[in-house]
């Protein structure tokens, strides 16, 4: 079969959201009707010990909430999908913005009693920086929660998206009796337990009073005439090539946990959403039907499964085919290597792949080659772009609680730091380890795995630390002085580079003032 037509069977798209709102149980559920799961896990459930399929960390499992990506694939109508399911939690941002450098589109979730929060708006914000393709799924109709019209005004107020409904749900909490599907002309009614039954979809291509009343009587057909008048006025009709554009939003109304509005989501989903797209490098735009392969990675997983101590780098493939046990060009250390196992993934679950096309993520296991950001190809030097890097915001000192474990924390520390959970920082004198990370939760994080994964049990204690910034010299001179005089403010981070640790903005300030030699970046790639 031709890459074109491979590429025509793909869709890769991510699910963001702020935590609680159900982006998790909506991954659970696509799973279910790709036939990839045969039962959902309760992620906070403490009573029963199934978890969700996409939280296969075990600290995951214990707080109720994703720390980190998982990917998963599944078919669907003679299609590959791929999901990769994000962290919402805000300590895990940094994963998460990678993350949207590898999907061709999005489906936003947000939870109808809380609206748009803070968490969802900030992630918004980078698909739409990108022009990635969003759609939005408003979770949990089963409960009351705000009106559909104000929500909807907030979801364009808020996120600044161009809305257009796609379905409509009739009644909320006590009174959920269904959506109407706009896009198929669709009446489904809602059956609060179990599966989703194709003999619950009614086609109603005509909504009319008399039609509506025998499936969910007179008051809330009526309802629902009005509302859908309203809402036939007020939008645009659907246009697929302005979503495509990233300038339409379609909406849809559900209740994941309840397997409800899903397969309407996912129905429309895969008529509608992209393909794999063009992606952008430094040298030039990749098209995904070259016959050469390129790819990138923008994420590394050290210990998915801790009885092997197996380190995974995931790479998007862009172009071309990737095939097992074929050499190809690691471009940053302008070297060639080849994967004798690459997977493909069940969140913890993999399978070996003979070969992979444009849009698929495939697991290729790693000794510590990869670093987040690194492009493979058949020999073409290419920097793929959008894959960012954040300058931490906390920092903490690292203590070893047991000197007998000295190694164990060393290798855990380095592992960990490869996988972007936060960055490293070794002082020059005397050598203490500080960690940097972007929110508090991820010192959590690190000391468990720390201690579960590799045996080493550390704790923290505070530094004050204003910012880290790489230093770029640039008269060797100046920086022998600001050397002397800064000693016990220098480290280096975990591939060597020079950081100075400012106590404060105003010792910053200063150093920039007196060094004018000197340029001090928040981000170590100048």
């Amino acid at each position: 079969m031709s890459i074109q037509k491979e590429i025509e069977k793909r869709k890769t798209f991510g699910i963001i959201s702020h935590p609680d709102a159900g982006k998790t149980t909506l991954t659970e559920k696509l799973l279910l009707f790709g036939g990839a799961i045969q039962t959902a896990g309760a992620v906070k459930s403490n009573k029963i010990k199934k978890h969700a399929t996409s939280d296969f960390m075990e600290i995951e499992k214990q707080r109720g909430i994703s720390v980190a990506t998982s990917v998963m694939g599944f078919e669907y109508m003679d299609l590959n999908i791929n999901i990769l399911d994000t962290p919402g939690h805000k300590d895990f941002a940094e994963d998460t913005y990678r993350t949207l450098s590898a999907v061709d589109s999005v489906i936003v979730v947000i939870d109808v009693a809380k609206g748009v929060e803070s968490q969802t708006e900030k992630l918004v914000q980078v698909s739409r920086m990108r022009n990635i393709p969003i759609i939005v799924f408003i979770n949990k109709l089963d409960r009351e929660g705000k009106d559909p019209v104000d929500l909807m005004d907030e979801v364009e107020e808020k996120l600044g998206l161009n809305v257009l409904p796609l379905s409509w749900p009739i009644g909320m909490g006590q009174r959920f009796k269904g959506v109407y599907n706009i896009f198929e002309k669709q009446l489904v009614l809602f059956n609060p337990h179990g599966q989703q039954l194709d003999e619950e979809s009614i086609t109603v291509t005509d909504p009319t009073i008399e039609n509506l009343t025998e499936y969910i009587g007179q008051d809330a057909a009526e309802e629902l005439i009005e509302e859908l008048e309203m809402v036939t006025g007020i939008y645009d009709p659907f246009e697929k090539d302005l979503y495509l554009k990233g300038e339409q939003c379609p909406v849809f109304f559900g209740s994941a946990i309840n397997n409800f509005g899903v397969k309407e989501l996912l129905d429309c989903f895969v008529q509608i959403a992209p393909n794999p797209l063009a992606r952008v490098a430094e040298e030039r735009t990749v098209i995904p039907s070259e016959e050469q392969l390129t790819g990138f990675i923008f994420k590394i997983h050290a210990n998915m499964d801790p009885n092997h101590r197996d380190r995974i780098a995931f790479l998007r493939i862009c172009s071309g085919k990737f095939e097992r046990n074929k050499f190809y060009h690691h471009v940053r250390k302008n070297s060639k290597i080849r994967f004798s196992n690459p997977t493909t993934f069940m969140a913890s679950k993999k399978e070996l792949v003979e070969e992979s096309y444009p849009g698929d993520i495939v697991g290729l296991y790693d000794s510590g080659n990869f670093k987040i950001g690194d492009s493979l190809t058949e020999g073409e030097s290419l920097q793929f772009k959008g894959i960012p890097r954040f300058s931490p915001e906390l920092f903490r000192y690292v203590i070893n609680k047991d000197p007998m474990r000295f190694k164990q924390l060393d290798k855990g520390l380095r592992e960990l730091m490869d996988e972007g959970v936060a960055q490293l920082f070794v002082k020059i004198m005397g050598s203490q380890k500080i960690i940097g990370t972007v929110g508090a939760l991820q010192f959590d994080v690190i000391k468990y795995r720390l201690d579960h994964e590799y045996g080493a049990n550390c704790d923290y204690q505070a530094v004050n630390i204003h910012k880290a910034l790489w230093i770029e010299v640039n008269n060797k001179e100046e920086f022998k002085d600001f050397e002397k005089r800064k000693m016990k403010d220098i480290a280096k981070d975990k591939d060597g580079n020079l950081v100075y640790l400012a106590e404060t903005a105003w010792s910053l300030k200063m150093a920039q003032d007196n060094y004018p030699g000197l340029v001090f970046h928040e981000s170590s790639e100048f």
